[in-house]
C-alpha cells in the first residue's frame, strides 16, 4: 500500500495532473489512511467516515486557491510526510545506536537512495497537544531553549499545514562540525490525539545560500507524538532524522553527532516543558 500511495502523491506534483480533481482526492484519501494507521486504532482515531468526506472537500477547495509555487511546497511537504510514514511503518532492520540511562533510545537503519536514518524513541511527561504547541506553533522560539539551534525563521506559510523555514544550527563542541543552515518545507498534521511534523529540504527565493555557511540538506524527517496507551498524560515521542551535513566529515563522526543531537534534543525539550509548567504555576499564584 505504501509504495503505491507515494507514487499517487508524487504524481500530482506534475502540472497537468494537478487539474485532475479525482486524482487529488484519491491522493489525499491515501495520505489520511496512512496517518490513521500510524496513529493507531481505538478512541484516538482522528475522524469519522462522514467527517472525513467533508474534510477532503474542504482541502481540495483550499488547493484551488494556491498558486503554482505554493502548490509545489504543499506537495513537497506531503511527500516528505508520506516517505517518513513509510520508513517508520517498517519495524524490521533497525540497529540500536545508543540507550540513555533514562531509557531514551536512538536507532538507525541504512535505506536505499536515502542513506543512514536515525530514529529517537522516548516517553515525555507531557500531552501531545502541549508538545505540538511548543514545536509547531512556537517553532521560532526553539533557539531560546535548544543550544544546538541558533535560529529558526518561518519564511512562508501556506494554508494551515505547510510552511517553509530557515534553520541555523550551532557548531558542535570543539567545532568538530561547524554551523550549518537548512531551508526546509514542513508539513504539520493533527489526527485526533496524534500529531505529526514532517519535513525535507527545499529552496526558497528569500533564502539563497549564505556566504560562509554550509547549506546542509535534510529529509525526510518526521516527529510523531502519540499519547501513551497506559497514561494519556504522557507522550510516546518518535523522531525520524535524515541529514546530509555536507563537507568532508567522517561518517563515524556524523553518526555520533546525529545520535547525540537527538538525545540532547529530548533533554532540552523536557527542560523547556518543565520551565513552562513552572511559569504557569507562578502566574497562577
Amino acid at each position: 500500500m505504501l509504495p503505491a500511495t507515494f507514487k499517487l502523491c508524487a504524481g500530482i506534483s506534475y502540472r497537468h495532473m494537478r487539474n485532475m480533481t479525482g486524482l487529488r482526492k484519491n491522493a489525499l484519501a491515501a495520505i489520511h489512511h496512512e496517518l490513521n494507521r500510524l496513529a493507531g486504532p481505538g478512541p484516538s482515531n482522528w475522524i469519522s467516515q462522514v467527517r472525513r468526506s467533508s474534510l477532503l472537500s474542504s482541502r481540495i477547495q483550499e488547493e484551488e486557491e494556491y498558486n503554482e509555487e505554493e502548490m509545489s511546497y504543499v506537495k513537497q511537504g506531503e511527500n516528505a510526510l508520506q516517505k517518513a510514514i513509510s520508513i517508520l511503518s517498517e519495524q524490521d532492520g533497525w540497529t540500536v545506536e545508543t540507550v540513555a540511562a533514562n531509557g531514551d533510545k536512538v536507532l538507525s537503519k541504512v535505506l536505499p537512495d536515502i542513506g543512514k536514518v536515525f530514529k529517537l524513541e522516548v516517553v515525555l511527561e507531557q500531552r501531545p497537544d502541549n508538545l505540538y504547541e511548543e514545536l509547531v506553533e512556537k517553532m521560532e522560539q526553539m533557539g531560546e531553549w535548544n543550544p544546538n539551534v541558533k535560529q529558526v525563521k518561518i519564511l512562508q506559510k501556506i494554508g494551515q499545514d505547510t510552511m517553509v523555514t530557515h534553520e541555523v544550527s550551532a557548531e558542535t563542541p570543539g567545532n568538530v562540525v561547524g554551523p550549518r543552515d537548512f531551508v526546509s518545507v514542513r508539513c504539520a498534521k493533527r489526527r485526533g490525539s496524534t500529531c505529526f511534523l514532517a519535513g525535507m529540504s527545499t529552496q526558497h527565493p528569500k533564502m539563497p545560500e549564505q556566504k560562509g555557511v554550509v547549506r546542509a540538506e535534510n529529509g525526510p524527517t518526521c516527529i510523531v507524538m502519540k499519547p501513551c496507551a497506559d497514561d494519556p498524560k504522557k507522550t510516546k515521542f518518535t523522531w525520524l532524522l535524515s541529514l546530509d551535513l555536507k563537507g568532508w566529515i567522517p561518517k563515524t563522526i556524523i553518526n555520533k553527532v546525529l545520535s547525540q543531537t537527538q538525545v540532547d534534543f529530548a533533554n532540552h525539550l523536557r527542560n523547556r516543558m518543565a520551565n513552562n509548567v513552572s511559569m504557569e504555576m507562578a502566574y497562577a499564584c
